[in-house]
């Protein structure tokens, strides 16, 4: 896969367009936390009223604090002279990027995506191009493996695949 090209343009940036581009990292995630939270809440429900059990939990996508390099004391900033006007050169401001907005809300978004991965297991044992990407929310049996006669109209491919088949 080629990887994305930004640490090549982003020195040749004009600062006015870095300027208006840093906040727009915090817009998206300050107005969808509150709707990912609630989609979490209520995909893990819908889960729940299913009859799931052994659902991860949240914690378990986020990274052990005791694993992050830097703490305040030694958290490294970005020099520029000039404090008094420019966030990046305080330790704090790196420290809440750090240690708090990015594993918070990357773990936020792979938990709900692990939930969505479930509940596409359950509802839908349809083999495609994307299904090996699913492993993750892997299950015991689908909706469809539940009783013999549905299970046998499934193609060989969708009954027998392991993402939802367990000691068949």
């Amino acid at each position: 896969m080629e990887r994305v090209k930004i640490g090549q343009n982003f020195p040749n940036q004009p600062i006015l367009k870095i300027m208006v581009g840093v906040p727009l990292i915090y817009l998206p995630i300050i107005s969808t936390i509150p709707f990912a939270i609630i989609c979490v809440f209520l995909v893990k429900s819908h889960l729940r009223l299913m009859g799931a059990e052994n659902i991860r939990s949240y914690w378990d996508f986020v990274p052990q604090w005791i694993s992050h390099r830097y703490h305040y004391k030694d958290q490294i900033t970005y020099s520029t002279g000039s404090k008094w006007y420019n966030l990046r050169a305080f330790r704090w401001y790196w420290v809440f990027n750090c240690k708090l907005y990015c594993p918070l809300s990357v773990a936020l978004f792979r938990y709900l995506t692990y939930l969505v991965k479930i509940v596409e297991n359950w509802w839908c044992p349809f083999e495609h191009d994307q299904k090996c990407e699913y492993e993750e929310g892997a299950i015991d049996k689908s909706y469809w493996h539940l009783h013999e006669q549905e299970k046998q109209r499934l193609h060989p491919d969708d009954r027998n695949n392991p993402l939802w088949r367990e000691n068949e």
